[in-house]
């Protein structure tokens, strides 16, 4: 199991970026799928036509998420937080997520890097 850690700068204010990451109205909008979400603890949701599954844990309105990732029958559970800071061009998201099986690591950091955040970005930057 590893762990990956980053920081991405979302030409946004962290309100409106958190809105984009709880509302599924506005996650279709970014991601151009089907979306199942509602910022509630303990229910499921659904990323990118199910590519991302999981349960939301917490929720700290315009400042953190805290999500369980599913990765099939995996004992422990892959945690990811989402922190959401003020920044001079917006917003630095801050991704933390642990327990990647290390069958997935490449697919997650790459998933993080050049999908999940870089159509934020897009979607801010038009």
């Amino acid at each position: 199991m590893r762990d990956y850690k980053a920081y991405f700068i979302i030409p946004a204010e962290p309100e409106m970026v958190y809105l984009a990451l709880t509302t599924a109205e506005t996650i279709r909008l970014w991601t151009g799928d089907e979306v199942v979400m509602v910022a509630e603890p303990e229910t499921e949701f659904s990323l990118w036509d199910g590519a991302i599954t999981g349960k939301n844990l917490s929720f700290e309105p315009g400042k953190k998420i805290e999500q369980q990732w599913y990765f099939g029958d995996q004992e422990t559970p892959s945690i990811v937080t989402i922190k959401l800071h003020a920044h001079k061009r917006g917003t630095s998201m801050e991704v933390r997520q642990t327990n990647i099986p290390d069958e997935a690591y490449d697919e997650i950091v790459d998933g993080w890097q050049t999908v999940y955040a870089a159509s934020l970005i897009e979607f801010y930057t038009e």
